[in-house]
C-alpha cells in the first residue's frame, strides 16, 4: 500500500515553484524529507514570508534553483549554513523581497489582478536587484506633484505545502489563525497538507471550527503524518525540539557534516 507521504511527494515535479510557510507556521517536514528522498530539484522556492530549517535541508539537498524570501535563518540555532553557502557559492538565484512584498505578490494573484501597488520599498536598494518591481507615478494622484508607487507582481505558486493539527474526512484543514497558510492556498492551484489527525465530522459545521478553518475547496490533498513538523514545533500541539535544531545546525556548516546528518535521519525514518 502507498504511503500517503509518496502519494504527497508525488504530486512535487521538479521546476515547481513551491510555495513554503516560516519555521513557526507549520512547515511540513516530513513532506520535505519525501521531497528530498525522491531528489525532485530544480525547485523554486517562495517563503511566505521567511524561511528556516526546510529551506536550508533543500537548498543543502541541491534541490533549489531559486529562493524568493525576505529571510532564510535557523532562529535561536543560528544562521542557516547550507542557505549561507550556496549564496557565496552562486549555486541559488536569490529574489530578495521584504515580508510585505510577499504578501502583496500572493494577494495579487489571490485576487486574479497582475500586481499589488505597495509603498514600503521606495528608497530602498531592493529596487535596483529587482528588476520586476515597478515603479511608476499614482495614476489617480490628485495634484500635479510626482507620487511614486512600487507596483508588486502576482507570485503564482505552482504548489503550497504545509502541516496542520488536523484536517476532517471532507478535506476541509483546520490552520487557526495562520492566515498565511491560506493566503499560500489561494494564490495557487495545488495545496498539499500533512496533519497530525483527522477529524471524525466536518469543521465547518461547528462556529468555533470554522473561522479557523480552510475550506476543502482550496485544499488538493491531505496526508495523516504524526509529528508531521518535527523537529520543529507546531502551534497548539508540540514544541520544537530544540536539541535537534542544534544538531542540525552544528552538522550543516559543511556539506560532509549536512551529508552525515541527513543520511542518519534517513536511517531513523526507516527504522
Amino acid at each position: 500500500m502507498q504511503h500517503p507521504l509518496d502519494r504527497l511527494a508525488a504530486q512535487v515535479a521538479p521546476g515547481m515553484k513551491l510555495a513554503v510557510p516560516v519555521d513557526y507556521g507549520g512547515v511540513p517536514m516530513a513532506l520535505t524529507r519525501a521531497i528530498i528522498e525522491r531528489d525532485i530539484g530544480n525547485l523554486h522556492l517562495v517563503c511566505v514570508p521567511t524561511g528556516g530549517m526546510q529551506v536550508d535541508m533543500l537548498i543543502g539537498a541541491g534541490l533549489v534553483k531559486t529562493v524568493e524570501t525576505s529571510a532564510v535563518s535557523l532562529g535561536e540555532a543560528g544562521g542557516a549554513p547550507r542557505f549561507n553557502a550556496a549564496v557565496r557559492a552562486g549555486e541559488v538565484h536569490m529574489l530578495d523581497a521584504t515580508c510585505p512584498a510577499i504578501h502583496a505578490g500572493l494577494l495579487a494573484a489571490q485576487k486574479g489582478v497582475p500586481f499589488v501597488p505597495i509603498r514600503g520599498l521606495l528608497g530602498t536598494d531592493l529596487l535596483a536587484n529587482r528588476p520586476d518591481w515597478r515603479v511608476i507615478d499614482n495614476p489617480v494622484r490628485e495634484e500635479t506633484d510626482s507620487d511614486p508607487i512600487v507596483l508588486i507582481p502576482a507570485i503564482h505558486p505552482d504548489a503550497a505545502i504545509f502541516h496542520a493539527p488536523m484536517a476532517d474526512r471532507f478535506g476541509n484543514v483546520w490552520i487557526g489563525r495562520r492566515r498565511e497558510l491560506a493566503a499560500m492556498a489561494y494564490a495557487t492551484q495545488t495545496t498539499l497538507v500533512t496533519v497530525e489527525r483527522i477529524f471524525d465530522g466536518d469543521l465547518m459545521d461547528d462556529e468555533m471550527t470554522a473561522a479557523g478553518t480552510l475550506p476543502a475547496l482550496y485544499v488538493t490533498d491531505v496526508a495523516q503524518v504524526e509529528k508531521g513538523a518535527w523537529p520543529l514545533g507546531l502551534w497548539g500541539e508540540y514544541e520544537g525540539d530544540t536539541a535537534e535544531q542544534h544538531r542540525y545546525a552544528s552538522a550543516a556548516r559543511t556539506a560532509d557534516g549536512f551529508a552525515a546528518y541527513m543520511a542518519d535521519s534517513q536511517q531513523k525514518g526507516a527504522a
